[in-house]
């Protein structure tokens, strides 16, 4: 097949962002196929082009990158710019490049936009692939306000949808809300995918110069975005509740960078949370040895319903390294969670409970281990990035052979 795929954010393990794109179009490439990627550039990534449009070689996948640089730190007009700068641009290669097969990825849901050119002006199949519910979520979070742009979005979200070949939704949560809106729509479910080769016990033993020993500390770690969605004043409150319980031997890190950063850090000063850290951020690789040395790994959400079919890949990552999950979300993850005994699920917005379950994972160590190995299970069975891109590209050879 030759696959034109629409993503605006696409990495490698060197930046610090989802690899998905990437893991699935190399393989893809291996299994024979030629991919086309068309990005921008987003402050996580690691892609550096040298002009308005540069062009990379990556393992085989055709990576066509659109200088437009892209941040969560950006305010929502800047965001709708670039978004906007984005799909038209793209729009070129939808009208110029032969292709079998065309992948348009969401959010934002303007990337649907090069797809739906591709679709109507060459008649090529569309697969569009729902990576969280937009423009719900904006919605819900105050993004997308006014009730003219609000019905423009869903009008448009619609289109793609009705549009496409196939929708392909990274949770069943999303997956359900498609299907009761659009009962029509043919929607496969892609959950996003863990990385058993990085985060794995080899790649740790190489990260560390361990011997293979996996040496837990009181380390609870948060790895992702801290942006509005993520909330993650909640973990500074949890962790002021166990400095008043005396537990200052829990040391919290949180890795990444967004919006809230700069106003976390400074309330951890003035709270004298001597035990809360912020790394910044930090390429994939090296992440694998701060999961690998963790208690337990975060998963924190804003109290919103639509959060609640999120397929965030601090999940997938944790799981990977086989690390159990405290988490805040009420839908699949908390299903998850409680099926396979790989983690924990607290009520969002309830310092008290999260801190509860921080301290019984720090302080129960079978419970802690036996969570560990779920973990770990769970992601070479149901999660296996292998697994999930060769089922990915069932759905893209059944889509060309229509």
């Amino acid at each position: 097949m030759k696959i034109l795929y629409f993503y605006q954010y696409f990495t490698t393990p060197k930046g610090s962002w989802s690899t998905r794109a990437y893991e699935f179009a190399r393989r893809w490439v291996a299994s024979g196929d030629q991919v086309i990627v068309v990005t921008s550039v987003y402050d996580k990534s690691d892609l550096a082009p040298s002009g308005l449009i540069d062009r990379f070689v990556v393992e085989g996948i055709d990576v066509r990158v659109i200088n437009v640089r892209l941040s969560n730190k950006h305010g929502v007009l800047a965001r709708l710019f670039t978004f906007t700068w984005y799909a038209l641009f793209s729009c070129w290669y939808a009208l110029t490049f032969s292709v079998d097969v065309v992948v348009a990825s969401s959010g934002p849901i303007s990337v649907g936009l090069p797809g739906l050119v591709a679709r109507w002006t060459r008649s090529r199949p569309l697969v569009f692939e729902v990576r969280d519910l937009w423009p719900e979520g904006a919605i819900q979070l105050g993004k997308l306000r006014g009730s003219l742009l609000v019905r423009a979005a869903r009008w448009f979200e619609r289109v793609c949808y009705l549009s496409a070949s196939r929708v392909v939704a990274l949770s069943d949560g999303m997956a359900d809300d498609i299907r009761r809106r659009y009962p029509q729509v043919s929607v496969d479910v892609v959950p996003n995918s863990c990385d058993i080769s990085l985060f794995g016990a080899a790649s740790a033993v190489a990260a560390e110069g361990r011997e293979g020993s996996r040496d837990r500390e009181n380390l609870v770690v948060y790895t992702g975005s801290l942006g509005a969605m993520d909330d993650c004043a909640q973990i500074l409150d949890a962790a002021s509740v166990l400095k008043k319980r005396g537990r200052d031997d829990i040391k919290l890190t949180l890795i990444g960078d967004g919006s809230e950063r700069e106003a976390l850090e400074l309330r951890a000063r003035s709270s004298e949370l001597e035990q809360v850290s912020f790394v910044g951020l930090l390429p994939k690789v090296d992440v694998v040895g701060w999961l690998w040395r963790a208690t337990c790994a975060l998963v924190v959400f804003k109290n919103v319903p639509v959060l609640a079919t999120s397929s965030p890949n601090k999940l997938f990552d944790a799981l990977a390294a086989g690390v159990p999950v405290i988490q805040n979300t009420q839908g699949w993850i908390r299903d998850l969670l409680a099926e396979h005994e790989c983690g924990l699920t607290v009520p969002a917005g309830d310092s008290n409970e999260l801190a509860d379950a921080i301290e019984r994972l720090c302080s129960d160590e079978m419970l802690r281990d036996q969570m560990s190995v779920n973990a770990g299970r769970v992601a070479e069975e149901l999660f296996d990035r292998d697994l999930l891109a060769e089922r990915m590209r069932r759905i893209l050879l059944e889509t060309v052979r229509g």
